[in-house]
């Protein structure tokens, strides 16, 4: 059957592949640095804002972190109240701040919330409504006119309050000395300005965005939130053998044929049936045999028997001699000769085989990162020495797998030579994280496949 497909390959019309959409798609160091600033690109808060406070009641400190009540407390709106300079950041699983109440004054009025940017600045946190806050003196928690109830210990001089923001959950938490006191649901929309508040005579807070550490485990609150929803995850019913064909498809997928008869021995059961079709020879089986040798080929840096290879098994492949799979080949082999420290050989094929692709902008990044590998006298170690490594062949390899499949006549569908199943439920799942943020105003954790295998891959 595979010999049957392989023959009938060499007279296929080859569908057009894009493998610079293929998840192995080579990332420089330059673009993952610009990929995780983008995401950390939210400001922090990092001090309490002088300009936007009722500072007719309170006084902020030089350093800009603590604030002490000077006002006399007639009514309601004698408050010395202060937000942090910029809005809580949103794309994260926890926004978390903590305040020291270094005095607790004549009443112990003081309070810790979130507000809106718009809050009236002569009110306690929780007094309005977009706005809440947590109580010292009665401990209750105050969630807008006419919205209050009892929540958990007052605070005095000495304690430790925190105040944040669940994304995972869509929730409010606050503790006290490093003890989570309880949780509400996040109602409050638009962007939350972490805000401490004062009320009476001799009352003074501190505040810290994270520059010390807090005394709350952040971090293990963090941890604990995740494993609570990945919990949930491992308790959905999945079919008992979807996990081997996944895991199947994807090995038949990119040809690692010899992997693929060991995990069917290791797992002492037949092949599972094919989900996709109810029957027969799924379509990753096809020219098997000829793509394992291809990958290995190529990973092993053979790239001249790569091209020999598929001009006899799939011509039409190299048929375009200014393709991107030719492209590829090509200066995958220029940087071989670099691998190999034969420079001069290295020029004279540059000339012979990558000029031709000058004139073509997409291939211009690649093309000006290898050229200037010639640059280098430890290439390796320059910059660009990524280029050297495992994964560009990888790379490669993918691509070239990706072109085989796609001279499938059975593929009906051309995503199909670029992805695997279990890729493809990657991507379904980075969608769903978007929709999922999108549903709740763009706030929580950004999931971004890449980098979750980039930092996953640099982890000991």
């Amino acid at each position: 059957m595979v010999a049957h497909q392989e023959a009938e390959a060499t007279t296929t019309t080859t569908t057009t592949v894009d493998p610079m959409r293929l998840a192995s798609r080579w990332r420089s160091p330059a673009e993952w640095v610009a990929t995780a600033a983008a995401l950390d690109s939210e400001p922090m808060p990092s001090e309490l804002n002088t300009a936007n406070s009722s500072g007719l009641f309170a006084v902020v400190s030089v350093d800009k972190m603590s604030v002490k009540y000077l006002g006399v407390n007639h009514h309601g709106h004698d408050v010395g109240v202060v937000q942090a300079d910029c809005p809580a950041p949103m794309h994260r699983a926890v926004y978390y701040f903590e305040m020291t109440v270094r005095n607790a004054g004549l009443k112990g009025q003081t309070s810790i919330g979130f507000t809106t940017e718009s809050f009236k600045m002569r009110r306690q946190p929780g007094w309005e409504s977009q706005s809440c806050g947590y109580h010292g003196d009665d401990g209750y928690l105050y969630r807008g006119p006419g919205k209050s109830e009892s929540f958990g210990p007052k605070f005095t001089s000495g304690d430790i309050i925190g105040a944040g923001i669940n994304y995972i959950e869509q929730l409010l938490f606050f503790t006290k000395n490093g003890s989570l006191i309880g949780a509400f649901p996040k109602d409050i929309k638009g962007p939350l300005y972490p805000t401490i508040a004062v009320h009476s005579q001799g009352e003074e807070l501190t505040v810290n965005f994270g520059k010390e550490q807090f005394c709350f485990d952040i971090e293990g609150y963090i941890l604990e939130q995740k494993m609570t929803r990945q919990s949930i995850s491992d308790k959905l019913y999945l079919q008992p053998d979807i996990s081997h064909w996944i895991v199947r498809s994807y090995l038949l997928h990119y040809g690692y044929q010899d992997t693929l008869n060991s995990f069917d021995a290791a797992s002492e059961t037949d092949p599972p049936a094919n989900h996709q079709t109810g029957y027969g020879e799924p379509p990753e089986m096809y020219g098997l045999s000829h793509r394992k040798i291809l990958r290995q080929l190529i990973m092993n840096g053979d790239i001249d028997s790569a091209f020999k290879r598929l001009e006899e098994w799939y011509p039409q492949v190299l048929k375009d001699d200014v393709s991107v799979i030719c492209f590829l080949l090509h200066s995958q082999r220029f940087i071989e000769y670099i691998r190999a420290e034969q420079l001069e050989g290295a020029v004279k094929y540059a000339r012979a085989n990558l000029a031709n692709f000058l004139a073509h902008k997409a291939f211009e990044g690649l093309l000006k990162e290898s050229v200037a590998l010639l640059a280098y006298e430890k290439p390796s170690e320059s910059c660009i020495g990524y280029l050297l490594e495992s994964p560009q062949r990888e790379f490669v390899a993918d691509a070239v797998n990706a072109a085989i499949l796609s001279t499938n006549p059975k593929m009906k569908d051309p995503e199909s030579c670029l992805y695997s199943c279990l890729e493809k439920l990657l991507r379904q799942l980075t969608v769903c994280s978007s929709e999922l943020r999108a549903f709740n105003s763009d706030q929580g954790d950004v999931f971004l496949l890449h980098k979750e295998i980039y930092e996953r891959s640099r982890r000991p």
